[in-house]
């Protein structure tokens, strides 16, 4: 049986190790379509290596670029939300959906839609439009297999036999770079200091949501959405070593985690190759090495975001959107230089406030909306404190 996957985000770091993971997996798995952004040089690469039949940059200033970098391969270049579209749409019975952002809502919603297995690695997807893309994958008869280490460890010990005594969700947190930091440390730290995981190595944008656990509170709100449950069943817990990835704890007291060392392909292999488990070249984990295992309660005065994921679960309706959208806002401003790390959570919080009636979502239509105005709203806060 031959798996055709398509990556979309494919020169991100969950796709390049995605791409690394499919050529340990063998000959059974065949890439259909690759798409990325600005990075033209890896895209072509990628293409090149997969044999993939198409390749698509969402810039669509760059697609002759990409045409170009193609030429005589035999590879068809497409561009723009019509080029993703048509990644979404082919014949790949899994999708890798690791496109960053918003901007990785349409493509994924539409392969859901048809009926593909998606390998959920865009947060967005859940966070702003849970209910509609749940809806979507029941309705298109797919699975929905999710590539975060947090929730693939809750995918992988979580026995749908026993859901009915599940009693709580345990994400665990590495606690980022300033873990020990006071506020008023934290209050001056750099885009270039905030990259800088102790654990994983991510790009940029993810990074700097680990340092201030917004990447955490997206994941809160993601675990809803996947495991059905209510906010009052989801805890987080900091766990520097991040060697237990989450744990699911249940009705008669046992409580069953997912062990590994700090390597996404372990997760990526699991929701390639689902059900069945794949041999991958990854780092074993030695317990003898393992001198500790430490856990501690999250601060939510110098980690506020947590408490933000709470409040808009709380709120229901889009407030998912509004969170995440403010967030990606003031997150550009940060990397910026325009607004202080602590900054993030403070505009984030006043545009939640601003939109706490925001009501459900019946189309994406509704969604953009609620994202877009958030946007503009964060931006204007934005402006405001970098006048002052």
């Amino acid at each position: 049986m031959t798996n055709r996957i398509t990556i979309l985000g494919s020169t991100g770091s969950i796709g390049v190790s995605t791409i690394d993971v499919i050529g340990q997996l063998g000959e059974g798995y065949v890439v259909d379509a690759l798409s990325g952004n600005g990075n033209i040089e890896l895209l072509a690469s990628q293409a090149r290596q997969t044999h993939a039949r198409l390749a698509v940059t969402a810039d669509e200033s760059r697609y002759h670029d990409l045409k170009q970098a193609l030429s005589g391969t035999g590879i068809e270049a497409a561009a723009g939300r019509s080029g993703l579209a048509e990644a979404a749409d082919g014949d790949a019975s899994l999708v890798m959906a690791a496109i960053v952002g918003t901007a990785g809502l349409a493509p994924t919603l539409a392969a859901a839609k048809r009926g593909a297995n998606i390998a959920l690695a865009n947060k967005e997807c859940l966070v702003s439009a849970g209910d509609l893309f749940i809806r979507a994958v029941e309705d298109g008869g797919g699975t929905l297999i999710p590539v975060d280490s947090e929730h693939n460890a809750i995918f992988q010990v979580l026995n749908e036999h026993h859901r009915h005594a599940l009693e709580r969700i345990i994400l665990t947190a590495s606690g980022g770079p300033f873990r020990t930091w006071t506020r008023e440390a934290m209050a001056n730290v750099t885009a270039a200091t905030a990259r800088a995981h102790p654990n994983w190595s991510m790009g940029l944008k993810i990074s700097i949501d680990s340092a201030s656990m917004f990447n955490k509170a997206l994941e809160m709100i993601e675990a809803k959405h996947l495991f059905d449950v209510r906010p009052e069943q989801i805890e987080v817990i900091v766990h520097p070593q991040s060697v237990i990835h989450s744990m699911v704890g249940y009705a008669d007291g046992s409580v069953l985690a997912q062990l590994g060392c700090p390597d996404m392909r372990t997760a990526i292999g699991y929701a390639l190759s689902f059900p069945t488990r794949p041999t991958l070249n990854v780092e074993r984990l030695d317990f003898t090495k393992l001198a500790r295992l430490d856990f501690e309660a999250p601060d939510e005065d110098r980690f506020p975001a947590l408490r933000l994921a709470r409040l808009a679960m709380e709120r229901g309706g889009l407030q998912g959107a509004v969170l995440n959208a403010a967030k990606e806002v003031a997150l550009e401003a940060f990397i910026d230089g325009r607004i202080g790390f602590l900054e993030m959570a403070d505009i984030t919080e006043s545009v939640m406030d601003r939109m706490a009636a925001t009501p459900s979502a019946s189309s994406m239509d509704d969604v953009f909306a609620a994202d877009g105005e958030a946007r503009r709203l964060a931006s204007g806060l934005i402006g405001t404190s970098a006048a002052a």
